[in-house]
């Protein structure tokens, strides 16, 4: 493993969590779809806080891209509420979803597969909203990510992005609230964090800091209008503090 593979191993891990029923890789249901067609819109960018009906704009024939977002969870609400929608993704399992997704309700969806960790495949001032639920913990670079998401916005559009505050890499499980790793948690650099991870199914994960998540976009060119906390979903940790952040920022 080294920097120039680690995103395939990425992929190909998603790719079995999926197989093995992975929570974000279960694609919506029709009911589900059914009532974003009324209206609805409940998304998430992290992992149990719906995305306040306030940050968005009107989807109508808006260019929205999903970034880092395969899995038929939130595209088909998107596309159900009017927006004309791009999803990238590096895992084939994710991407399949949401052409089953696509296929079963019978509408378009530009499905692109890419490694976002390289130039993304987009012309500037392409889209109007970016939708980046958490995934910038299987990158090492995320200043990267958000120099190429204010490429590809158009002047005034929206990025809401979800993001783990790095938390969660002090343990080396979900069940005891001992600290056993130093941050940065960074695999490729760190030889005994590398020697932890291959004896797990987690893939090659990265904590990054506050300065990184937020600072990075802000250093983009970003104006962050609003952010929110969220806990996780499973473990020990989820009683004890908020592990995710999702931001609303403007280009």
């Amino acid at each position: 493993m080294n920097e120039l593979n680690y995103t395939e191993i990425n992929a190909k891990t998603i790719d079995g969590w999926i197989e093995n029923g992975w929570e974000w890789g279960t694609p919506i249901s029709h009911e589900n779809y059914i009532k974003a067609l009324s209206g609805e819109c409940n998304v998430l960018l992290t992992p149990t806080k719906y995305v306040p009906e306030n940050w968005f704009t009107e989807f109508k024939n808006k260019k929205l891209l999903g970034l880092a977002c395969g899995g038929g969870q939130q595209m088909p609400v998107f596309t159900a509420l009017g927006a004309d929608c791009t999803v990238l993704d590096y895992s084939d399992k994710q991407l399949e979803n949401e052409k089953y997704v696509a296929e079963r309700e019978g509408y378009k969806i530009n499905i692109v597969k890419a490694d976002m960790t390289k130039k993304l495949p987009f012309d500037d001032n392409s889209f109007d909203i970016i939708f980046h639920p958490v995934s910038n913990c299987y990158i090492e670079n995320v200043y990267h990510v958000w120099n190429e998401c204010y490429r590809v916005l158009k002047k005034g559009g929206i990025l809401l992005a979800g993001m783990d505050n790095g938390i969660n890499y002090l343990f080396d499980d979900d069940k005891s609230l001992e600290i056993v790793n130093k941050l940065p948690f960074n695999p490729i650099k760190n030889k005994e964090q590398y020697k932890k991870i291959e004896k797990t199914n987690d893939g090659i994960q990265f904590s990054h800091t506050i300065e990184e998540q937020i600072g990075g976009q802000i250093k983009a060119g970003f104006i962050i209008k609003d952010l929110y906390e969220d806990h996780d979903s499973v473990g020990i940790i989820k009683d004890y503090i908020p592990t995710f952040i999702a931001t609303m920022a403007i280009k």
